[in-house]
């Protein structure tokens, strides 16, 4: 549970920070081929997609590294 726990948080740190910058990089590109700021729905619907995406993936990475440097450490 607390392996599940640590990757988990690695997890969504990764994807929040990750959703950010790509949703800051769509709202840059809108202002400088449109010249307003407006923040739509279908940039905040791809901003939490991306992040979804990404929190899905370093999940299940971050628990894989977590499991083996575990077993590196319980072999010593």
């Amino acid at each position: 549970m607390k392996l599940t726990l640590k990757a988990c948080r690695q997890a969504v740190l990764t994807a929040v920070i990750n959703g950010a910058l790509a949703l800051a990089l769509m709202l840059l590109v809108e202002f400088s081929l449109s010249g307003s700021l407006a923040m739509t729905r279908p940039f905040l619907i791809a901003g939490l997609l991306i992040a979804l995406v990404i929190f899905v993936a370093q999940f299940f990475r971050q628990l894989r590294l977590c499991r083996c440097h575990e077993n590196e450490n319980g072999a010593h």
